[in-house]
C-alpha cells in the first residue's frame, strides 16, 4: 500500500490502507466482522493500475482504535465511514462490501447516494438479528468471551464464515488456516463490534430509495446470510443484479476470488444492470 496509517474521524481513529493514486477512480472496501482490511488483498492486487483501493478497519476492529462503548452499532460505523470519505475528500466512490460491510453500506448509500458510483455486496443482507436465534448466539458469545474461539466454538465460527465445500477442499486449506488463526485470536475488545452486528436493526426499508447500480453475490452454502436474504435485497433495490455462487459460503472473496474479483472489477468499471 502507498499509505497505511491511522486517520482521525469523529471520536476515534481508523486504520486505513490506501493505494493512493489520486488520478484513479476509488474503490472503498468494507470488511466482514471477525476479519479485517486484509480480506481484500487479492482485490487490491488485481485492481492495480486501474483503481485506487482504500481499505479501512471498522472502529474497534483490526488495527483501528479500541472500542469505548459496550456496543458498536451499524449507524455508528456508517457515520465513521461517511466522515472518512469527507476527511479524504472522496467522490464517485465504488463500494465493495461483505457481510457486516453490507449492513453499513446500505445505511451510507441511503443517506448520501450522490457520493457513490456503484455498490458490490457480497454475503450481505438487510435483515436485523434474528430474534429466535439471539438467545443461543449471545450465550455462545458469553461462553467464548473468557476462552476465545477454541474447540467446538472455533469450529462453529468456521462453519459460519466458510462454506462446506470450501472447508473440504484441499487447495483451500492454507487460506482456511490463515483465517482460522485470526478467528481464534479474536481479542475481547472485539465483543462490542460483535454485539453490534448480532443485535443490529434491519434496514430493508432503506432499499427502495437507493438508486446506485448494485451487484449482489450470494453463496448457496451461506448459513449466516442465506440466499433468501440476498433475494430480499435484490427485490428491494431498484437497480440491482444477483450472482448466485454454487458451493460457496459466507466469504466469497476469500473462497472463490478467481470467480468474483474479475466480475467485481468489470462491474465497477462499467456499473450497469441488465
Amino acid at each position: 500500500m502507498a499509505s497505511a496509517k491511522g486517520v482521525s474521524v469523529r471520536d476515534t481513529v481508523l486504520w486505513v490502507e490506501d493505494t493512493g493514486e489520486v488520478d484513479l477512480p476509488v474503490i472503498l472496501c468494507l470488511h466482514s466482522l471477525w476479519l479485517d482490511h486484509t480480506m481484500f488483498d487479492a482485490l487490491v492486487e488485481a485492481a492495480a493500475g486501474k483503481f485506487r483501493v482504500i481499505c479501512p478497519d471498522f472502529r474497534g476492529q483490526g488495527k483501528s482504535a479500541p472500542p469505548t462503548t459496550e456496543v458498536i452499532d451499524m449507524d455508528t460505523c456508517a457515520a465513521d465511514m461517511e466522515a472518512l470519505i469527507e476527511v479524504m475528500g472522496l467522490s464517485g466512490v465504488n463500494l465493495v462490501v461483505q457481510s457486516m460491510g453490507g449492513d453499513v453500506a446500505i445505511r451510507m448509500v441511503a443517506r448520501r447516494p450522490e457520493l457513490y458510483r456503484s455498490l458490490v455486496m457480497l454475503a450481505s443482507s438487510a435483515r436485523g438479528g434474528e430474534k429466535d436465534e439471539l438467545d443461543w448466539v449471545n450465550q455462545w458469545l458469553d461462553d467464548s468471551y473468557q476462552t476465545g474461539f477454541v474447540g467446538d466454538s472455533l469450529q462453529l465460527l468456521r462453519e459460519v464464515m466458510f462454506g462446506s465445500t470450501t472447508r473440504k477442499t484441499v487447495s483451500k486449506q492454507a487460506m482456511l488456516k490463515h483465517w482460522s488463526d485470526m478467528l481464534e485470536a479474536s481479542p475481547q475488545s472485539l465483543w462490542p463490534a460483535i454485539k453490534g452486528v448480532i443485535d443490529r436493526d434491519g434496514c430493508a426499508d432503506l432499499l427502495p430509495g437507493i438508486p446506485t447500480p448494485t451487484l449482489v453475490f450470494s453463496g448457496e452454502e451461506d448459513v449466516a446470510r442465506p440466499p433468501a436474504w440476498a433475494d430480499e435485497v435484490v427485490a428491494g433495490l431498484p437497480n440491482c443484479k444477483l450472482v448466485r455462487l454454487k458451493a460457496v459460503g459466507h466469504s466469497p472473496i476469500l473462497e472463490v476470488p478467481e470467480l468474483v474479483i474479475p466480475q467485481i472489477l468489470d462491474f465497477v468499471e462499467r456499473p450497469a444492470v441488465d
